[in-house]
């Protein structure tokens, strides 16, 4: 089949478009019937707990994007992404039942093929379910991980707590040794400073593994059982289902309890012991601020020895929680995977950024445009498409507003922007291949054709630079 020529398809659009002006003044004139049915209300807004990030607040997450890349990097993390749905018994098997997150806070749902799946809660469970799909265990070790995104979690509402809320994980699999603990607080501690998030302070604690954990948790059962009728009612349920989360609680009652209760780093078996105490001692090595709270446990199932928490305080004398982690020593036998000791935490990034905003630290500024293009009738505004690839192409960053009509309309765009050049494109430009090279420091301007035009913006660029220098 023969193509079309492009002018024979313009005319046949032209004619098209005339055909329809006719139609819509025609139906113009006809009465508007009455809807049939009416349609269910658009709620103009997320549902609970969830919000928009606009681009006001995109400068604080930018540069913990931008922290968080470099010191990943610098610390040796591979980045990994995984799906914000998994089969929910993999969470329920990782988190573990009688956790406050299966029982209450996860999004489950089946889908249309009749899987069983769940958004999300956290992120540590999925990378740990496709390092061992894909093999990773054949990797030298440590092997490390580093991950960012949304986790859900149907829970109530407040501040600094949303039902969609974004994390950012960093996980080393397959090395016990307390050292790489150390080294995980320390990159915590660097990533939160890094920031300008200075007032902080670390909370660890060693709740054992599973073989002194038993003897533990049997003198836990035993002393809130004597203390019973004063726990908050989700404590009673805790005391048959994961009595150490009663530790956890926030009740005023409950800690009051929880003062007298046995602790955990007063019933490690030797190995935990040891690992313990070694950890303590690097952490005084790197002088990172820490308290031991013997009531911190986490609020997962999964973990195993060290647990910590990272906290701030504001001039009050408020904290607030920026994330936490631990080991994770069989969780990868949980799954299905071989024996693998792990050690992983997150950051909650909302937090992050909120806190940000109280202390004024400082936002990432994003480069401003020096160049702004300028155009005038419908030929220039053509040919300014292909002059403004060029420029980005060649690293110029420009502004333009294409969609304004009137010259003097932009010429006040590219003022208020501040920029140090201006591009004019206009009919006799157009028809020439040339730009009008407009000097927004000095006020000269000169004309110059498209082949010269990357040239000429570098060198005023160059030399505004070198001014500006002299100047200082």
């Amino acid at each position: 089949m023969a193509q079309l020529s492009v002018k024979k398809v313009k005319k046949e659009l032209t004619k098209k478009m005339d055909k329809k002006t006719v139609k819509t003044q025609v139906a113009a004139r006809k009465p508007l019937k009455a809807k049939q049915s009416v349609e269910e209300e658009i709620m103009l807004q997320p549902p609970r707990g969830m919000r928009d990030l606009l681009p006001g607040d995109q400068p604080y997450w930018d540069q913990i994007r931008r922290v968080l890349a470099r010191i990943s990097l610098e610390y040796g993390f591979g980045r990994i992404d995984t799906p914000a749905i998994e089969y929910a018994n993999l969470f329920i098997r990782s988190i573990g039942a009688g956790t406050d997150i299966v029982d209450k806070e996860m999004y489950i749902f089946n889908t249309k093929g009749g899987d069983k799946v769940s958004l999300r809660p956290e992120l540590t469970a999925g990378i740990g379910r496709a390092y061992i799909q894909h093999g990773m265990n054949v990797l030298p070790k440590p092997v490390k991980l580093f991950s960012t995104g949304p986790v859900y979690r149907y829970d109530r509402p407040q501040e600094g707590r949303y039902r969609e809320h974004f994390q950012a994980n960093f996980d080393a699999f397959g090395e016990q040794d307390p050292i790489l603990d150390a080294q995980l607080i320390q990159l915590a501690h660097r990533v939160v400073t890094s920031l300008g998030i200075k007032n902080i302070q670390f909370q660890v604690n060693s709740i054992g593994c599973p073989k002194c954990r038993k003897e533990y948790q049997n003198l836990l059962v035993a002393y809130f059982e004597s203390k019973k009728q004063k726990l908050c009612q989700n404590c009673k349920k805790r005391l048959e289902t994961n009595p150490m989360r009663i530790l956890d609680c926030k009740e005023d009652k409950c800690v009051q309890v929880s003062t007298t209760a046995p602790q955990s780093v007063d019933h490690l078996c030797m190995e935990c012991r040891v690992h313990f105490k070694s950890l303590l001692e690097y952490l005084d090595e790197l002088d990172l601020p820490y308290i031991i709270n013997p009531r911190l446990v986490r609020g997962l199932s999964y973990y195993t020895k060290t647990v910590f928490e990272i906290w701030s305080n504001d001039e009050e004398g408020k904290r607030h929680s920026f994330g936490g982690g631990g080991r994770y020593d069989y969780l990868m036998e949980q799954l299905g995977g071989e024996h693998t000791p792990a050690i992983g935490f997150g950051l909650g990034m909302d937090r992050l950024v909120a806190e940000m905003k109280r202390v004024h630290a400082k936002m990432y500024i994003e480069p401003k445009p020096r160049v702004f293009l300028a155009q005038l009738g419908d030929l220039a505004k053509k040919k300014s498409l292909n002059v403004f690839a060029e420029l980005q192409k060649n690293g110029i960053l420009t502004a333009e507003s294409f969609g304004r009509g009137s010259l003097k309309s932009q010429l006040r765009v590219a003022d208020r922007l501040g920029v140090e050049i201006t591009l004019i494109i206009g009919q006799k430009e157009a028809l020439d291949k040339t730009v009008i090279v407009k000097d927004m420091v000095s006020g000269t301007q000169e004309t110059v054709g498209h082949d010269r035009l990357i040239l000429a913006v570098k060198k005023i660029l160059k030399n505004n630079v070198v001014i500006s220098h002299s100047e200082e």
